[in-house]
């Protein structure tokens, strides 16, 4: 929409978090943001009617909630996405902060905490919300891991809400300046998730892995987006959901390949014998176990 007002606040974040120092440093994101702002306000057209117009104070709308199976039903896949995302998010921040949160607190405790948000948030007649990964990239930029300063910062963000002009002024960021920013961010999160994988010792050489990454990367940066109906995937969320795809596409076709193989090898016990028909449960169980020794992914 304006590359200029893109590119000067990439420029300015990138630049204050290279060589700036001291508490500028630690808000390189937030300074892109004011100096594209201000580039906006002194050489572009920038509507400020929404900042004028907006009262002091504007506290939420809250509504009753109802309860309805149809949209239950709607929202059982597409939750698929936000938990994928969620599981990668940990496991970025893990090598951003240097600790493991997969094992303290746990997968299990995180995402129960991030459905207990998005039921409050329904609760209280607002948008669900999830884990963002921006959040993550601007993490591994200002390298700020500290739990009390994001406590602090939620609730900041929670007294800026009921604060109409200050939400209005935020409405009013030029989508060409946080277009600017997301450039940053959304690298930053492919590299944080690239180091990831190096640091697992994943083997990159191997053509599975490299076919599973640049799909997933392509997927995820390239926009792509999956439409039925009113359902629609994108971004993040598909990515997460195609590497898995992917993953999982070849463990069942191998392990599938192996059992037909042991069939074959084996098919005079199974067949001529008819133990499929006598011992179901323990012929199923040899197959599987045979195949996990067979079979190199496991």
């Amino acid at each position: 929409e304006n590359w200029v007002l893109a590119l000067l606040s990439l420029v300015t974040a990138v630049v204050v978090s290279m060589k700036a120092k001291g508490l500028l440093k630690l808000i390189p994101i937030f300074c892109g943001i004011v100096v594209g702002y201000l580039a906006a306000w002194l050489f572009y057209d920038l509507d400020l009617s929404g900042v004028r117009d907006a009262a002091w104070i504007g506290l939420p709308q809250f509504v009753f909630p109802k309860f309805s199976w149809e949209p239950v039903l709607f929202m059982i896949p597409v939750a698929i996405a936000p938990v994928i995302e969620h599981i990668g998010d940990i496991y970025v921040v893990n090598t951003v902060t240097g600790k493991d949160f997969v094992k303290d607190p746990g997968l299990h405790r995180t995402l129960l905490g991030d459905g207990l948000a998005c039921f409050c948030a329904g609760l209280l007649g607002g948008p669900p919300v999830t884990t963002y990964s921006e959040v993550t990239g601007a993490m591994s930029l200002t390298k700020i891991t500290n739990p009390q300063v994001i406590r602090i910062a939620a609730i900041s963000a929670i007294l800026f809400s009921v604060i109409g002009k200050i939400s209005a002024l935020l409405r009013s960021i030029p989508s060409a300046v946080l277009g600017g920013i997301m450039l940053l961010l959304f690298g930053t999160i492919a590299c944080a998730g690239i180091g990831n994988l190096v640091n697992n010792c994943i083997d990159l050489s191997r053509t599975r892995n490299i076919i599973i990454v640049s799909l997933t990367l392509t997927v995820g940066i390239g926009g792509a987006a999956f439409n039925w109906g009113d359902f629609s995937l994108s971004g993040i969320g598909l990515a997460a959901l195609v590497g898995v795809v992917l993953n999982l596409m070849e463990i069942v076709t191998v392990w599938l390949l192996y059992t037909v193989t042991i069939l074959i090898k084996y098919r005079h016990y199974f067949v001529e014998e008819n133990l499929l028909v006598k011992y179901p449960s323990v012929s199923l169980s040899f197959m599987i176990e045979t195949s996990q020794y067979l079979h190199p992914l496991y």
